[in-house]
């Protein structure tokens, strides 16, 4: 009777940016031979993804002196970072491994430890271990190979070495911990950084693997690798076939009556935990797409009045952006971008809309180019300009905020504002709790949105005109 073949995962990245290497000239062979000698056996996606990690180059420099990958959870991901620092122990490497929670640090170090033991070198004979919660070491005498386990803060590791940096569970990772650690590696001959996570969820705190992922895919990033176990949509949650393209260690490990057993209501957890799934929105927004979405309308509404103008040049001086708002006739204010343009294109694209249109009041800011804009408008006799204060621009952001949360605000899902309001934060603004918004991605301009809060707050300030009443 012939043997029913086992069903596996998929054993090779859905999605990678791998640079050009030779196969032979990878250590990864050396690297799991070292790992097996624990008595443990590699997964065929592992040996297959750890030969891109280790590829060297002519000069026996790492091919990727960065490598990031994203796995689901619980196949197993973090075994490709055991088998780097094992075979960076028997080659006397300084290594470092961090790790967003201190339960997960000293996990790596037990089982770092313990494959350690089943190799058959004995502690403090071959190998010399401390256990201090949060900062574990261990060093393997022949070689001098030392590896830090350690949780991350925004200055752990100033003013040390090391020639590999493991970034674990890094979806947490955070801008100000990278700028802690990132230069730890410069003083090795032959550095490499490998992070390592899952696609950040609605409570992650990191935004530094997010961006990783994004300049590798678009070619944006030198010396660095991607891979990715993932879906490009959002599927049902019993779509078993879903679970194999996603999860390398199904017919491992992990199989599918465990996946059934974790099973619930919430699609876009699922989707992001077990199928790899990348929303397209940053979770971590200060706007959400949720509340964004339900300010939506599905047809115009109503007006009501006369329309409110909102001109914001960009931080940098590289775009200007124009908006409008106006009242509706059930007391929302409706907002919608005109336009936003290079400021090498001048101002006579404003000046042409703002001449024909019936406009109440307009509003610009942005140092960069508010007082030309200004003189350009009086010598066309435009009235009604408003240059705000720092005062008035916090208001307009908070105004912004209220009218968000109090649903007085309405737009028709122009593509454009919606990815950059669903795609910011919060920045400070003075000395007395006021904030305005800042992009979380360099290719998305934060005056677009910006903008649109001025004409906003002309349009909640300015109040209507009320009809004179002769009565005889």
């Amino acid at each position: 009777m012939a043997r029913v073949k086992k069903k596996l995962g998929n054993q090779n990245p859905t999605q990678s940016v791998i640079l050009p290497y030779t196969k032979k000239k990878s250590l990864s062979k050396e690297a799991v031979e070292i790992y097996e000698r624990t008595g443990l056996s590699c997964y065929a996606w592992q040996v297959n993804l750890l030969q891109p990690i280790m590829a060297v180059d002519k000069s026996g420099l790492w091919v990727h002196q960065k490598f990031g990958y994203s796995i689901p959870r619980r196949n197993g991901k973090s075994e490709i970072l055991y088998m780097l620092e094992l075979w960076g122990l028997e080659h006397g490497l300084n290594i470092l491994h961090t790790a967003h929670r201190i339960s997960t640090s000293h996990s790596s170090f037990e089982k770092v430890k313990r494959y350690l033991e089943k190799m058959g070198y004995v502690d403090g004979e071959d190998f010399n271990s401390i256990r201090a919660k949060g900062q574990e070491r261990i060093e393997l005498y022949k070689s001098g190979g030392v590896v830090q386990f350690r949780t991350r803060t925004s200055n752990g590791g100033l003013g040390e070495g090391f020639d590999l940096l493991i970034i674990d569970e890094a979806q947490e990772y955070t801008t100000e911990q990278e700028s802690a650690l990132k230069y730890t590696v410069t003083d090795s001959d032959n550095p490499m950084t490998v992070m390592c996570g899952t696609p950040p969820t609605p409570v992650s705190s990191g935004t530094v693997f997010t961006k990783y992922r994004s300049a590798c895919l678009f070619g944006k990033s030198k010396y660095s690798g991607w891979a990715e176990w993932s879906v490009d949509t959002e599927r049902e949650i019993d779509d078993v076939e879903a679970w194999y393209n996603s999860n390398p260690s199904m017919g491992y490990h992990l199989n599918e009556r465990k996946i059934e057993a974790e099973l619930g209501e919430d699609k876009l957890d699922h989707n992001v935990q077990r199928l790899g799934y990348w929303p397209q929105y940053n979770q971590k927004s200060a706007i959400s797409e949720t509340e964004w979405e339900s300010l939506r309308v599905s047809q115009l509404p109503a007006f009501s009045g006369p329309l409110f103008v909102g001109i914001k040049y960009g931080q940098d001086g590289t775009n200007v952006a124009m908006s409008v708002a106006v009242r509706t006739a059930e007391g929302q204010v409706f907002v919608e971008v005109i336009d936003c343009q290079s400021v090498r294109n001048g101002n006579q694209w404003m000046i042409h809309f703002l001449k024909k249109a019936k406009v109440a009041q307009i509003v610009v800011d942005g140092a960069s180019g508010q007082k030309i804009l200004d003189d350009e408008l009086r010598d066309f006799r435009i009235k009604n300009v408003v240059l705000p204060t720092v005062k008035e621009i916090i208001v307009a952001n908070s105004m912004w905020e209220q009218g968000i949360y109090q649903k007085t605000l309405c737009h028709a899902g122009q593509p454009s504002l919606s990815k950059v309001a669903t795609n910011c934060d919060k920045r400070n603004i003075g000395s007395n709790g006021g904030f305005g918004y800042r992009s979380h991605f360099d290719d998305m301009d934060i005056s677009l949105m910006d903008s649109a809060l001025l004409a906003h707050w002309a349009c909640m300030t300015t109040k209507p005109k009320k009809k004179q009443k002769v009565s005889y």
